[in-house]
């Protein structure tokens, strides 16, 4: 498993920067690939007239990088919400994202399943059958392209667990894993054994840190996410795809440093197996 590659997230910079301008900046820290969140006013397909579309193609061509998955975060939106007028807009932005994950030839999209845990929730089941069924399009409408649909685990969803996403691609079909181990961990959940579990649905993973008791995406090292153990898991699966440093914090705050952040991460995988920087 030695020299796993590893990819970082424009996450940082979504209110700084615009997508381009943060590929442009982690090229200029040494990273070949990216993952591109796709959120306004960071990078929002249908506001990209044709010639900012195609600047983001020639950047990456011309630099021989590349944008290796696409993640639109749940922030507002919703695929398995009750009104199904907000499961459409989700879907067409879905939509809207895998096309232009074709057009830059970028592998994955990343969906993630509606906000879970208020006062008064619908019934799981219900849960399901609503995002099963906008997965479903999704995987539909991606058919084709070139581009695959990753679900990803996340702690405040109805379905957060390694086990939830191996049951969710049962139902779905034709649909792989991103594992966040920063998530997993913080549902007290072993991350070695959610991704031996997954084992070929893993098709990507996320990593960062959190403490215990509030739910973040910090710098390695900080908190509760050991990574010699994930290390190993990856090896007993022969996973050889992508980890990506997903650290969220915002570059316009102050005393924020996610160059800083990222760059003491990536050090702490090169140690445990990871391609250095």
């Amino acid at each position: 498993m030695s020299h796993l590659p590893v990819a970082a997230s424009t996450f940082p910079f979504l209110y700084s920067s615009s997508g381009l301008d943060s590929l442009k900046h982690l090229k200029g820290m040494g990273y070949t690939d990216f993952e591109l969140m796709i959120f306004p006013p960071h990078c929002w397909p249908s506001q990209l007239s044709g010639d900012q579309r195609k600047e983001y193609k020639a950047w990456l061509d011309g630099e021989g990088t590349r944008i290796t998955s696409f993640c639109y975060p749940l922030i507002d939106n919703n695929p398995n919400a009750p009104d199904p007028h907000m499961r459409q807009y989700t879907l067409d932005r879905y939509f809207e994202a895998i096309d232009f994950a074709a057009e830059l030839k970028c592998p994955y999209v990343v969906m993630i399943p509606g906000v879970y845990g208020g006062l008064i929730d619908p019934p799981k089941e219900w849960l399901d059958e609503w995002f099963v069924e906008s997965a479903k399009k999704v995987v539909a409408h991606a058919n084709g392209t070139g581009v695959r649909i990753l679900l990803e685990n996340v702690p405040f969803t109805h379905r957060p667990s390694a086990q939830d996403m191996v049951d969710l691609c049962g139902m779905i079909g034709d649909i792989g894993v991103n594992y966040d181990v920063c998530n997993g961990v913080f549902i007290k959940e072993d991350a070695g054994d959610a991704i031996r579990l997954l084992g070929d649905l893993c098709e990507n993973v996320h990593i960062s840190d959190s403490p215990a008791d509030v739910f973040k995406h910090e710098r390695l090292g900080t908190g509760i996410v050991d990574v010699a153990p994930v290390a190993q898991a990856l090896k007993d699966i022969g996973y050889d795809k992508l980890t990506v440093l997903e650290m969220i914090s915002d570059a316009n705050l102050p005393g924020s440093d996610p160059d800083g952040d990222i760059r003491a991460s990536h050090d702490i995988l090169a140690q445990h197996g990871w391609a250095a920087l």
